[in-house]
């Protein structure tokens, strides 16, 4: 039997984390930080789990998030050379994406920084969304930087991190009400020459959509003047919840 998700996050998980930190802070305590999430994880679900990871990284970290951060920015490792390993190879940096969502808020620079280098070798898609409730204009204008970054990890990052509906996450309220910056997002990537972009963008506009029909269907529409193969994949992927709902063809 394949095995869950949830179940990798445990304590051979934590000493495969903790072994990457304590190269970089000398005095962390790998087998403490194991048998505290070993022994406490066995009852929860996967997000408990990573949050009972992150909070325990978290705790043995330097009090200053400047300095804690410097430590987990020299620990993640070689980026991803290729698109995939995402959720294998790197999944162990899940809790680390957590840490950055639930505990670096107060230091917004240094935390989308982490953000983009996470995000080459896991994922921060979660991770940005406090930012962009806390500090919407600022983390925008970082996420139109990153439309323009050659690592197709982090062009994906812009658009997966303004889904108003990304599963798993809870929803943003401010991109459901006002989509027209997630808009923009997907219209700069809509040409991107990643498919793994490309994907990010179709299920970002079908996630507009669910709310935002008429404004979707706008948007493709101008978009049908990009006749190539990819952006018709784009329209037909990202219209998939209007063409059940009999609202396109």
């Amino acid at each position: 039997m394949a095995k869950k998700l949830k179940d990798w996050f445990d304590g051979d998980c934590a000493t495969l984390l903790g072994r990457a930190i304590k190269a970089n802070h000398k005095t962390f305590d790998i087998d403490s930080y194991a048998a505290e999430v070993d022994s406490g994880v066995r009852p929860l679900e996967l997000k408990d789990r990573v949050g009972l990871m992150s909070d325990a990284l978290r705790a043995r970290l330097p009090e200053d998030y400047k300095e804690a951060a410097a430590i987990i920015a020299d620990s993640l490792g070689l980026p991803f050379e290729g698109e995939a390993g995402m959720f294998t190879s790197g999944y162990w940096l899940m809790p680390v994406a957590r840490l950055v969502e639930d505990h670096g808020t107060d230091e917004l620079h240094i935390s989308l920084d982490l953000c983009e280098a996470i995000t080459q070798r896991h994922t921060a898609e979660y991770a940005i969304q406090p930012y962009l409730e806390l500090y919407p204009s600022e983390t925008l204008t970082r996420i139109h930087q990153w439309v323009r970054h050659p690592n197709s990890h982090v062009r994906r990052l812009a658009s997966e991190g303004v889904r108003p509906r990304l599963p798993w996450a809870r929803r943003l309220t401010a991109f459901s009400e006002n989509p027209h910056p997630a808009v923009a997002i997907a219209h700069a990537l809509r040409l991107d020459p990643s498919r793994y972009v490309r994907k990010s963008v179709a299920n970002l506009i079908n996630d507009i959509s669910k709310d935002h029909a008429a404004l979707v269907i706008e948007l493709v529409g101008r978009w049908q003047d990009d006749v190539s193969q990819d952006t018709r994949w784009i329209i037909r992927h990202g219209t998939r919840t209007l063409r059940k709902r009999g609202l396109m063809g």
